[in-house]
């Protein structure tokens, strides 16, 4: 922020900690939350992408582990 303060070490800051308290009730009203569908879509997709790419790592891991059993005699 452009009217922040800068102190010595040890220091407390102007204001204190309502101050702090202010400050962070009005950064959290700039925010924009997502919405219940927002949340809901991006929720699936994760979860879909992360069973996809455990699927694709189990067939290379059981693939890798194939042909290594072959090459050192394994069975």
């Amino acid at each position: 922020m452009a009217n922040e303060q800068v102190g010595t070490i040890g220091e407390k800051p102007a204001g204190g900690i309502s101050n702090f308290v202010r400050e962070t009730r009005r950064e959290i009203a700039k925010v924009t939350w997502p919405t219940r569908k927002e949340i809901t879509v991006t929720t699936v997709l994760i979860v879909a992408f992360a069973l996809i790419t455990g699927v694709f790592f189990l067939l290379v891991d059981s693939a890798l582990g194939f042909v290594v059993s072959k090459i050192l005699g394994m069975n």
